[in-house]
C-alpha cells in the first residue's frame, strides 16, 4: 500500500503539495552592505514548512561558490549573487514572476 500525503490525500509519488507551495511564495532577493563594506545577498520569502531550507542553502552555496547561512526566515550568502540566485531558484521550480530582484 502506497503512503498517502496528509495534506492533499494523494499517494506520495503523485503529491503536488510542494509544487503548489512553490507557486504561492513571493521571494525577495536583495543586497545588504555589512561591516567593512562587504556585501551580502539576502533571500527572503521561502517558506520553511514545505521545503528543506538548509538543503536549499547548501545547494545555493555550492552553485555560487561562497559561504552563507540560514538565519530566521532569511538565507544569507556572502557576496553579490543576485543573478545566479535567480537562475537557480527558477531551475529549482519557483516561477520567475514571483522572484523579485532588488
Amino acid at each position: 500500500m502506497a503512503e498517502m500525503c496528509s495534506k492533499c490525500g494523494l499517494p506520495k509519488d503523485l503529491c503536488v503539495c510542494v509544487a503548489i507551495s512553490k507557486e504561492q511564495q513571493r521571494i525577495r532577493v536583495y543586497i545588504e552592505k555589512r561591516k567593512w563594506r562587504r556585501s551580502a545577498t539576502i533571500i527572503e520569502g521561502i517558506n520553511d514548512k514545505d521545503l528543506n531550507v538548509k538543503d536549499l542553502t547548501k545547494k545555493l552555496k555550492a552553485i555560487c561558490a561562497c559561504g552563507g547561512a540560514v538565519k530566521g526566515d532569511q538565507i544569507i550568502l556572502q557576496g553579490d549573487h543576485r543573478a545566479k540566485t535567480r537562475e537557480f531558484l527558477v531551475q529549482f521550480g519557483f516561477p520567475s514572476e514571483n522572484i523579485e530582484i532588488m
